[in-house]
């Protein structure tokens, strides 16, 4: 983070704005930070512990939103530290709502910086859904290690290159999705910013109308499907399809319910928007998959008021808030993997009503469920329920509407970015949003994108005593 500063840094240099000294003092104050923690640490030989992974990974998602609300803050933007560290938590989440207005007069270096705080967030969160979370036993990628138990048989045997896979997978993405932005008009600073946002699920535009500020570019619209759809599939996807022996294993099943889920509903929305408003099938295709998938993907964009479609569109969108992309990804949600377990779980137990002394084994793809995987899932699933009724009874108790502090907890459990209502619908962001709202908003962010568990387990007695 300390030397992504220096590029908005560099850009508000040149663009002769003041806030390249706020960027250059915080990379600083970053790197120096980061030093002194090195420097404590080096040479000790610590002993990885589950109770030692559940701290480190919440208080590294903390510290990054903490470093990236700093020059937020200190830059000349009016804003409270609230607003400040919303934006930032919001950005390292890669959820993407925003409490910040007149984007398309603000400086390129704030700009520049949103983005690349979604960026980093995305790439962050597809490490620890692969590396971290699965021996925590709580989320991630958990169901692709029960199916490769054996070392041997994983796609790379070691994390190194993994992690390797990973970084060029993402970064490869990244470009690729910039290049095809700006062949189809934007500029080059747009094409940056909406590529690094785009890929991370994220959704954070430098204008204030999102991609509606390209409404009429169709192609720009397509594209941007495409590359969301991509980055909501697991990055392990992309690892095993360069790997030889991995290839029988290419599709898992949660990418094919995933795809399945995208095609069916962005038709099912597209012939609403046929016969409720005599839109061109085909322009109506377009619009609906665009929107569809940005909301399953939780990234975020919007060219105009989906909710103005219909009951039925509207159903349909609420209904994608909540199921996210797929596990390994940068999408947020419950996501497709728990979905299959928990089908198969239901399933099985109505099978079990009727044959009381009946053997019935779950299965995902072709690997039996555990127990321990069941009982995750389910644990994940009431949080998820309780998180979300909580929260949306604290952001009432601050005082938003119903249909605001609902829809903005989900939104927020989810990371998708924008809930429904006038203030946080598609066209709307969290800029009226007062302060104890935000900080409510902020931690559901949090717990959303680490699974939860993660985050609520540092609340338990049993955690602390030993």
């Amino acid at each position: 983070m300390a030397v992504a500063m220096l590029l908005p840094a560099a850009i508000d240099l040149r663009d002769n704005n003041d806030d390249w000294l706020v960027f250059v003092r915080s990379s600083a104050a970053t790197a120096a930070f980061c030093s002194m923690v090195l420097m404590a640490t080096q040479g000790q030989h610590i002993r990885f512990t589950p109770r030692l992974g559940f701290l480190l990974t919440t208080s590294i998602w903390l510290t990054a939103a903490f470093l990236g609300s700093v020059p937020l803050y200190f830059s000349h933007l009016p804003i409270s530290y609230a607003t400040a560290f919303f934006e930032a938590i919001s950005g390292v989440t890669s959820t993407g709502a925003t409490a910040l207005t007149q984007l398309d007069d603000m400086q390129r270096g704030i700009l520049l910086w949103r983005s690349l705080l979604c960026w980093i967030g995305g790439i962050g969160f597809i490490g620890l859904a692969l590396l971290m979370l699965p021996s925590l036993r709580v989320g991630g990628l958990a169901l692709f290690h029960m199916e490769n138990s054996d070392k041997s048989e994983k796609v790379l045997p070691r994390m190194n290159q993994i992690a390797l896979g990973i970084v060029v997978a993402y970064g490869t993405m990244t470009t690729a999705c910039i290049i095809a932005y700006f062949a189809v008009g934007m500029d080059m600073f747009d094409a940056i910013n909406h590529g690094l946002t785009t890929v991370a699920t994220a959704g954070f535009s430098t204008h204030d109308n999102s991609l509606g500020f390209y409404a009429g570019n169709r192609p720009l619209l397509v594209i941007s499907t495409i590359f969301m759809a991509l980055s909501a599939l697991p990055f392990i996807f992309y690892i095993k399809a360069f790997t030889p022996r991995s290839k029988n294993t290419l599709f898992d099943p949660q990418v094919k319910l995933f795809i399945a889920i995208v095609i069916s509903f962005s038709f099912a929305l597209a012939i609403v928007l046929r016969v409720g408003q005599n839109i061109p099938f085909g322009d109506a295709l377009i619009s609906a998959s665009f929107h569809f998938v940005s909301v399953i993907t939780t990234t975020g964009y919007a060219t105009e008021d989906y909710s103005l479609w219909g009951p039925p569109a509207l159903g349909i969108f609420f209904l994608a808030s909540f199921l996210g992309g797929c596990a390994g990804s940068t999408s947020g949600g419950i996501k497709m993997n728990r979905l299959i377990v928990l089908f198969s779980l239901t399933r099985a137990n109505l099978a079990r009503l009727i044959m009381p002394h009946a053997v019935i084994k779950m299965h995902y793809g072709d690997s039996e469920i555990t127990g321990d995987i069941a009982q995750a899932v389910l644990l994940y699933l009431f949080l998820y329920i309780a998180s979300l009724v909580i929260g949306a009874v604290l952001l009432a108790s601050v005082g938003l509407d119903f249909v605001t502090a609902f829809t903005g907890a989900l939104t927020a459990l989810s990371n998708v970015g924008p809930g429904l209502g006038e203030t946080i619908g598609p066209v709307g962001n969290y800029s009226t949003v007062r302060d104890s709202a935000l900080w409510i908003l902020s931690f559901l962010m949090l717990a959303g994108r680490l699974e939860l568990v993660t985050v609520f387990i540092l609340f338990t007695k049993a955690f602390w005593v030993r």
